[in-house]
């Protein structure tokens, strides 16, 4: 598989901050690649590395295989989280405006825009000025004109930002529909479900430290090791007794029909035929399931972690979306 992007070693730091510390990461072509990290992080640096708005101090960066330069910003469709559209310009005309700069001629410009127009069914706003649309509306005007030319390289920073359910699942559909046409996605977002769902591979950044990249399922699956969900008939304390030392922690709760759910985190050498085996013996075993972490739980946890590691003592500012 080709990588569309390559960050290698890269660093950024301005007076009395370090934004980005050694920073490296790939980004395979035709996937939506999820950046993520706490507010402050240092993603924000990075996306205007790469949309060359500024330079890293040292390290580089790639597109398609060659050193970025400038030219390259025209295959690289970027969403900002702070929208910018001028307030007094008549909609359809600045939707013009913005892909005549991105190099579309105006006839086609104007086909292509007409019909994102009918597909958002927002067709009666050609007229309008923006000021008069609300916030949703304008941004979605602003997802219009940033995937319009077709780019190879599109960047989303906080898309569903103000989104309500019907909308944000429009989105959400249209950047599956954009990877699915052959375009790559750099997705940031606070939001773990959507991450889930769109993301096939991420990279968490943390004070300005990549600690974390991979493919979605996989990470998922590595961190999930040796947890369980069981529903049964029986007591606690049978089934604890039965798998003995074998237990790292347990969580309780009632089930339907008198039974009763657990979410257990087994010790690393316990085998799973075994605690299928001993649950067996012990209590009317319903279910026996894989407990896969959720990318928030993996969010929190990995952080966390390594702040740890480094001394970090301040607590992880409440900056996940529910």
């Amino acid at each position: 598989m080709n990588n569309i992007l390559e960050i290698e070693h890269v660093t950024k730091r301005f007076t009395g901050h370090t934004a980005l510390d050694d920073v490296s990461l790939t980004i395979p072509e035709g996937k939506i690649y999820g950046l993520l990290g706490p507010n402050g992080a240092g993603k924000t640096t990075l996306i205007r590395i790469i949309n060359h708005i500024t330079a890293p101090d040292s390290g580089r960066v790639l597109f398609q295989g060659h050193q970025l330069r400038e030219e390259d910003v025209t295959q690289i469709g970027y969403l900002p989280e702070e929208r910018g559209l001028y307030k007094k310009m008549r909609v359809g005309e600045q939707a013009l405006f913005f892909a005549r700069l991105k190099g579309m001629k105006t006839a086609e410009a104007n086909r292509e825009l007409r019909r994102w127009f009918d597909k958002f069914q927002i067709s009666d706003w050609w007229d309008k000025k923006v000021e008069e649309l609300s916030k949703g509306m304008a941004q979605k005007i602003q997802f219009i004109v940033t995937v319009l030319h077709r780019p190879k390289l599109l960047i989303f920073d906080e898309p569903f930002s103000g989104f309500d359910p019907i909308n944000a699942e429009l989105l959400k559909r249209e950047i599956l529909e954009l990877r699915k046409e052959g375009s790559t996605v750099i997705f940031s977002t606070h939001n773990m479900d959507s991450v889930e769902r769109l993301c096939d591979d991420i990279t968490l950044i943390n004070r300005s430290h990549n600690i974390l990249s991979g493919n979605v399922a996989d990470i998922r699956a590595r961190m999930g090791e040796g947890r369980y969900r069981l529903t049964f008939h029986g007591t606690p304390q049978q089934l604890l007794s039965a798998l003995g030392e074998r237990v790292e922690s347990s969580d309780f709760t009632p089930g339907e029909n008198d039974t009763i759910k657990v979410a257990l985190k087994m010790k690393p050498d316990a085998d799973r035929r075994e605690i299928i085996s001993l649950a067996n013996g012990a209590v009317d075993l319903i279910s026996f399931d894989r407990a896969l972490p959720s990318m928030n739980d993996i969010f929190l946890s990995t952080v966390a972690e390594y702040n740890r590691a480094n001394n970090i003592v301040n607590e992880l500012s409440p900056v996940l979306e529910s």
